[in-house]
């Protein structure tokens, strides 16, 4: 089982260019998206987060049902549904304005257990940064981390919800012993300011870096350095695209049972090369269309390219 911990929320996707482009109503949130992506990929996993009783949040719950993701850790209350205004520029990347003030996922609080057979826990995006939940995620890192599962972490970065840059770039610092993988756009990287060879010192066991259409590279704590091109394919737009990448990994990591520290280690540059490889096919899928509508297992072809 693979745990995703993190918001839910409505993406409000434009439908053409420009600020004032008819907006469409999509369920997402990176945590969301990747849950959704990991239960159409075929691994079994659950969801961790707290959410509305409104209308959205009962779409949202839906859309984890119909992907087989288990919803039985779900909390819920009658807060609204965050909500993530999407403007889309002509290369297909999107920007983000969200409207987060007393919303249901910010109440969340720590689990007293996570589900029975439990081997990861994923992390990441607005959930790390809005109080008072994100207290509690860190909280549920740190204890996952602490009983010896393997955790994965996408920052993610929401700039404009970030009030004090510092602070959030000494909390990320302290996050890293607690982490297993750390996967992170390569925008996001230069926000924080760091480099992969200093996270992997904090503790990681392996760095992912994504770069768009330029493709994904590995840096591993031997000093390995893996990267693979990006698929190309015609982008209508890259929502859901990063959290189909943190999908994908932890999807073909589980396949390998390779859902530690050490078989990190152990994959090197063939393993890490194709299942990187895997992770960008998955991610051209989701560019293809509008909104995070992640591949099916079905669609990426022939299993053994893990």
């Amino acid at each position: 089982m693979i745990v995703v911990a993190g918001e839910a929320l409505i993406d409000l996707v434009p439908q053409g260019l420009g600020a004032l482009a008819e907006l469409k109503p999509a369920l997402g949130g990176g945590p969301y998206n990747t849950a959704v992506a990991l239960g159409r990929l075929g691994s079994p996993t659950a969801f961790c987060s707290r959410m509305s009783t409104d209308a959205f949040g009962e779409a949202l719950l839906d859309g984890l049902r119909r992907a087989g993701v288990d919803v039985s850790h779900v909390r819920r209350g009658p807060e609204p549904t965050t909500l993530a205004v999407a403007t889309v520029d002509a290369g297909g990347s999107a920007a983000y304005s969200f409207y987060v003030e007393g919303t249901a996922d910010r109440l969340f609080t720590a689990p007293a257990a996570l589900p029975a057979g439990t081997r990861a826990v994923s992390f990441g995006t607005c959930s790390l940064v809005l109080e008072p939940g994100a207290s509690a995620y860190e909280e549920l890192l740190r204890t996952a981390a602490g009983q010896g599962l393997f955790t994965a972490l996408d920052p993610n970065i929401r700039a404009g919800l970030i009030p004090d840059a510092d602070a959030y770039r000494e909390r990320f610092q302290s996050w890293l012993p607690s982490v297993t993988l750390l996967k992170l756009s390569a925008e996001d990287a230069a926000w924080l300011g760091g480099t992969p060879r200093a996270w992997l010192a904090a503790g990681p066991a392996a760095v992912v870096i994504t770069r768009g259409g330029d493709g994904l590279t590995v840096y591993t704590r031997d000093g390995g350095e893996h990267s693979v091109p990006g698929e190309k394919v015609d982008v209508v737009d890259t929502i859901g695209a990063g959290d189909t990448v943190n999908a994908a990994l932890l999807h073909g990591l589980a396949e390998r049972d390779a859902l530690s520290a050490e078989a990190l280690a152990a994959l090197g540059a063939e393993g890490w090369t194709r299942l990187l490889r895997f992770a960008a096919r998955a991610a051209a899928i989701t560019c293809s269309r509008a909104g995070a509508e992640p591949p099916y297992a079905a669609e990426l072809g022939d299993p053994d390219a893990l």
